[in-house]
């Protein structure tokens, strides 16, 4: 990993709902871009905009189905992906942004 890409990546992490992104799709596997914007309780606008930064770093990718776009966390930066969203506990991330949304 160079550089540049290093420095999307952890433009990525530095960021608290797209941790939360990442830790619900860990959780979840694969959802749509409607079904995760309302999991984290987001407009389905802004859930894209974080999407697009993560898929910018390659820790999401995505898969067309219908006339509906299903994210995933991306095979190559999994292990990565994992042992940082492992430090934080989902639980307390998932509290967090459930308070902040009310």
């Amino acid at each position: 990993m160079n550089e540049k890409e290093l420095e999307k990546v952890f433009k990525a992490f530095a960021n608290k709902r797209r941790l939360l992104i990442l830790t619900v799709l860990k959780k979840k596997k694969e959802l749509s871009v409607g079904d995760l914007a309302s999991e984290i309780k987001l407009s389905f606008r802004s859930t894209s905009k974080h999407l697009k930064v993560l898929s910018g770093a390659d820790l999401v990718v995505f898969e067309q189905k219908s006339k509906e776009d299903f994210y995933r966390l991306a095979e190559v930066q999994l292990k990565l992906i994992k042992d940082i969203v492992a430090v934080f506990d989902v639980n307390q991330v998932y509290t967090l942004f459930v308070r902040m949304s009310e």
